[in-house]
């Protein structure tokens, strides 16, 4: 999958052509066999289409109003939604959208013990290798993708919408793509490996 991993791209503009059943179940199986630190597997995943995806778009936009202008949970954050309402628009071109879960999470809210944190640190490392694994089987297949963090402007909104156990982590928007976007620049290797023998 080298060349997988150069050519994934974010894709932030999709055609309306949905994604089959098959195809998405294919993209999950390639997320579930990730490795997982002491193989837990916490991952979930729900995946919204349709109507599910209409009425999800809705609460995303309740919770970046109210973070616009009630009680914000990242107050400090507020320079970036404007992109995060771009987000909204990426995500409604998306014919699928991937929820993804720490099954074994705690609310962000929640004080952790150090165990607890290390606990917190090593499911999330697990989750975020079965998301690359998603992204890099929906490039093999020409199938477009977004790994969405935004979702935080709307964290307790979804959470509630979702009613799921677990920790929200991420969203992923899949579809094809109606853009091919250049490389972004990477930093170069020199910067920040730092070699000890």
């Amino acid at each position: 999958m080298i060349s997988e991993i150069y050519d994934r791209r974010s894709i932030r503009k999709f055609s309306d052509k949905p994604v089959s059943q098959k195809d998405i179940v294919d993209i999950l199986e390639s997320g579930i066999k990730a490795p997982s630190s002491k193989n837990r597997q916490p991952w979930k995943y729900i995946v919204i289409q349709g109507n599910a995806k209409a009425e999800m778009l809705k609460v995303f936009r309740q919770g970046i109003n109210r973070e616009e202008n009630e009680k914000a949970l990242l107050p400090q954050s507020k320079q970036h939604i404007a992109a995060a309402k771009y987000t909204i628009a990426v995500m409604e071109e998306a014919p699928t959208i991937i929820f993804v879960m720490n099954s074994l999470g705690k609310d962000i809210l929640s004080e952790l013990t150090p165990e607890e944190h290390i606990y917190e640190i090593c499911n999330i490392q697990s989750i975020s290798a079965s998301i690359q694994n998603m992204l890099l089987a929906a490039t093999e297949k020409g199938i477009g993708s977004l790994w969405i963090c935004d979702i935080y402007f709307a964290y307790q909104e979804l959470c509630k919408w979702l009613n799921s156990d677990g920790q929200l982590i991420a969203a992923i928007a899949f579809g094809y793509p109606n853009e091919s976007p250049q490389a972004r620049p990477r930093r170069k290797l020199d910067d920040i490996v730092e070699w000890r023998n």
